[in-house]
């Protein structure tokens, strides 16, 4: 089965992110974005018969796409939760194409956002539940094991294996913050930034930098996947699915065979082959940066450069929207900012936007074919999108 052309991506729409909720919903977040999409989509709120929610990260309910339905007067065919962490946003299109693909839909809003106050995102949260989860029985015991220390056993790990320096992860997060001062939406616009701040930042877990970090805000993002006879009747360009890929594996470091290699060696192969383009092809990479480690290892697993040549490769080429290999073009996660699964929608939005040629002063010339990749928990839940124009 191929989903090539099966669906396009027609409308966007993205919150500013914010530092703090200011008085706003995670509810009334989604409701606002995903009026947006479909407005720019050129559609009404009663073509809408598909509804995926990405799961927010702060808050625990049931039953979300009848509770946003229920608000938007949506009355869904087809409507599910897509719970794959930072992947979720890409998740959501290729299982839209595949609902529309089967007859089960023919627009669907995938919705992401979230009320998170950046002052209190890490204070200590009260147990949901009293089971035993296994890694807090076999990880939590010898150190903190969150997502900080966890990708910063994988940075030090690569740096071990592969001879990787601070000085070209750094460069990533340089790379994306000249993005974000092309994107007056972005957490992080005008503030430039050298690798020296980058390495000057505070230590937070060995060897990440505060500045190779991403940054919790508040923020939405929403889009609509059509069938091909919408797409055709579009104001906008349509953005066509045109390969996809997912692959996962556990979420202990200490249970994975490798902490170097991630799932994408499957997804993005996967993706790649669906699309029947090369990396030659891509115009655009817009892929999950949680810390900068992560976009050092998507290059990798990808297939951009071989496996251990990430940190050469990043001195050697120009990430920004000018140079010769554009990426995350917004600013990334690390300064555009991550408002919950909206963060990782951020890179799906983006890479439409450049495709329809609306990124204004950040536009990469010619785009055409985009790379997208969504990742979850730490390394675990990968999928990976390639996404192009007419």
């Amino acid at each position: 089965m191929t989903l090539k052309r099966a669906a396009a991506i027609t409308g966007i729409s993205e919150m500013k992110p914010t530092r703090s909720p200011d008085g706003k919903s995670t509810l009334g977040i989604w409701t606002n974005v995903a009026r947006h999409a479909v407005l720019d989509a050129g559609l009404s709120i009663a073509d809408i018969d598909g509804l995926l929610i990405g799961q927010p990260i702060t808050e625990q309910a049931q039953m979300w796409p009848s509770i946003l339905g229920e608000y938007l007067g949506v009355h869904p065919r087809y409507g599910n939760v897509v719970d794959l962490g930072g992947a979720s946003a890409a998740g959501m299109v290729w299982r839209a194409a595949a609902a529309i693909e089967s007859g089960l839909a023919n627009a669907v809003l995938c919705v992401t956002g979230e009320a998170s106050d950046v002052e209190t995102f890490y204070a200590p949260r009260a147990r949901r539940s009293a089971q035993q989860l296994p890694y807090r029985e076999f990880e939590v015991p010898y150190g903190p094991m969150g997502v900080n220390s966890g990708y910063a056993l994988i940075a030090a790990r690569h740096m071990y294996e592969y001879g990787t320096t601070s000085r070209q992860l750094a460069k990533i997060a340089v790379d994306q913050r000249t993005n974000a001062c092309a994107n007056p939406d972005a957490l992080f616009y005008g503030k430039p930034l050298t690798v020296d701040d980058v390495l000057a930042s505070p230590l937070v877990v060995d060897p990440l930098h505060l500045l190779e970090i991403v940054r919790p805000c508040t923020g939405g993002a929403a889009l609509v996947v059509v069938s091909p006879q919408l797409a055709r009747e579009s104001s906008n360009p349509p953005v066509w699915l045109l390969g996809a890929g997912e692959s996962s594996r556990g979420m202990m470091l200490s249970q994975m065979d490798s902490i170097t290699t991630s799932p994408i060696t499957e997804a993005a192969p996967k993706a790649f082959a669906m699309a029947g383009v090369s990396h030659k092809d891509i115009d655009l990479i817009s892929v999950y940066d949680c810390y900068t480690i992560t976009v050092l290892v998507t290059l990798e697993d990808a297939g951009f450069c071989a496996k251990g040549t990430g940190g050469p490769f990043v001195e050697e080429h120009d990430f920004t929207w000018q140079g010769d290999m554009p990426l995350n073009t917004h600013g990334g996660q690390l300064s555009f900012g991550q408002p919950g699964l909206a963060g990782g929608m951020s890179h799906v939005t983006e890479a439409v936007r450049q495709l329809q040629h609306r990124a204004g002063e950040r536009q990469v010339a010619d785009c055409e074919v985009a790379f997208v990749n969504g990742n979850g928990g730490i390394m675990s839940e990968q999928v990976s999108l390639v996404l192009g124009i007419e």
